[in-house]
């Protein structure tokens, strides 16, 4: 495909992503079934210009002084993909199967954008005006900086697998993909984020990582199961275990030693655990499916560490999800506060007392996250907080947002 073609199609997902409001991979998805012609060069550029159009929908916008599809696509082509005025009116005005010739008024617009320095900061941004005051209330005045950090593209994080190998010769295995170390978190690796219209080489295409050397997993979500603390030897429940990723982060943790006990509320997030534990080395992992009904029986009270990843909105994945911003309603928000209370109080029963119960979340409303932990706190006996919560910000940490609390059992459960 020419730059036209990919433009047009670029444009037309993102049309039907607004028309039928669905996750930009149903989309996309749909868009690559009706379009077996496209290659893989043709498809990683769609789908990169799809998706930083989403991040930047608000701000290209009023830079735009249009909200239209077309527009954002133009925005990004111009100031985040830095293509000239030129390339921009010759990709677009490619017969047959360009997008149209530019108006006068794109041509304006794109030579001369509206500035944003007087733009508001749901714009400045780039997320919903209902947000905002979501976003003052943990942010203050920077958070209009601190959300336009979460409308980047994010790299690709690694964790190294201490179960498999050492940190040196994982480094070496990656130097195909210019992985670089982390400061202060030696098992974690760093591939910078990609040219969005270019497709890169996949992680797994390096034989170490089929032999179980490392795991893609953000920075962020690493330093959220440090949080765990010294665990070796000890009994861990992983109480929303998901695909596994923080439970094969909590097993090297471990070391093999102790007992890791995995359980989710839906069985069918749980699938790919137990071969991903083998390939990972995971020898002290037992997991329990909700598919029993007494699948945690005999843990209650004996358990010296709870690991919570609580469902939440997901609004620290911002970067790598952002449709997700766009389709997120007050309703929901609403029904994840909920949902965190009712995980809240199902996981602190197995607690033992003087353990901990480590509250997790991928978001950055404190909604889900402080004030989900005091409300636990006020209403659950025998429960006090350790220490501050740890809250990360790609704008602060260069990680995708993520809150995590400590709290101990202070008393025998009734």
């Amino acid at each position: 495909m020419r730059d036209g073609g990919r433009i047009s199609a670029a444009l037309e997902v993102l049309t039907d992503l607004e028309t039928r409001r669905v996750p930009a991979k149903v989309a996309l998805k749909s868009w690559s079934d009706r379009s077996r012609f496209a290659g893989a060069k043709d498809r990683a550029f769609v789908s990169g210009l799809v998706l930083d159009a989403l991040r930047k929908r608000r701000s290209t916008g009023w830079r735009m002084d249009d909200d239209s599809p077309r527009a954002a696509i133009l925005g990004v082509l111009a100031w985040g993909w830095r293509w000239p005025l030129e390339r921009i009116a010759d990709a677009t005005a490619e017969e047959p199967h360009g997008p149209g010739t530019l108006t006068e008024v794109e041509t304006a617009a794109l030579a001369s954008p509206r500035p944003l320095d007087d733009a508001p900061d749901p714009v400045r941004g780039d997320y919903p005006d209902w947000l905002d005051a979501h976003l003052d209330r943990v942010f203050g005045d920077a958070r209009a900086e601190e959300a336009a950090a979460l409308a980047e593209r994010a790299p690709v994080d690694l964790r190294i697998n201490s179960l498999k190998t050492e940190p040196e010769r994982a480094f070496k295995a990656l130097q195909p993909l210019g992985a670089e170390p982390v400061a202060d978190v030696p098992t974690a690796a760093r591939i910078p984020a990609p040219d969005p219209a270019v497709r890169t080489g996949a992680v797994e295409t390096i034989p170490a990582f089929h032999k179980g050397w490392f795991e893609v997993q953000d920075l962020g979500s690493q330093m959220a199961a440090l949080t765990a603390g010294d665990i070796k030897g000890k009994q861990v429940l992983d109480f929303c275990a998901g695909g596994g990723g923080k439970t094969l982060a909590l097993a090297a943790l471990m070391a093999n030693t102790g007992q890791l006990y995995a359980y989710d509320s839906d069985a069918r997030r749980m699938a790919d655990i137990i071969p991903r534990a083998q390939r990972a080395g995971v020898r002290n992992l037992q997991v329990r499916s909700p598919v029993d009904p007494d699948a945690l029986k005999g843990l209650e009270g004996k358990m010296d560490v709870v690991f919570v990843d609580a469902p939440c909105t997901g609004s620290g994945t911002w970067r790598r999800h952002p449709d997700t911003k766009w389709r997120l309603t007050p309703d929901q928000l609403e029904r994840r506060t909920v949902e965190q209370d009712a995980v809240l109080d199902q996981a602190a029963p197995f607690v033992k007392p003087g353990g901990r119960l480590i509250y997790v979340t991928c978001s950055f409303f404190a909604e889900e996250n402080e004030d989900r932990v005091a409300a636990f706190v006020e209403r659950a006996e025998g429960f006090a907080q350790i220490g501050e919560a740890m809250r990360l910000s790609p704008l602060s940490a260069g990680t995708d947002g993520f809150f995590a609390q400590a709290l101990t059992r202070t008393t025998d459960p009734q």
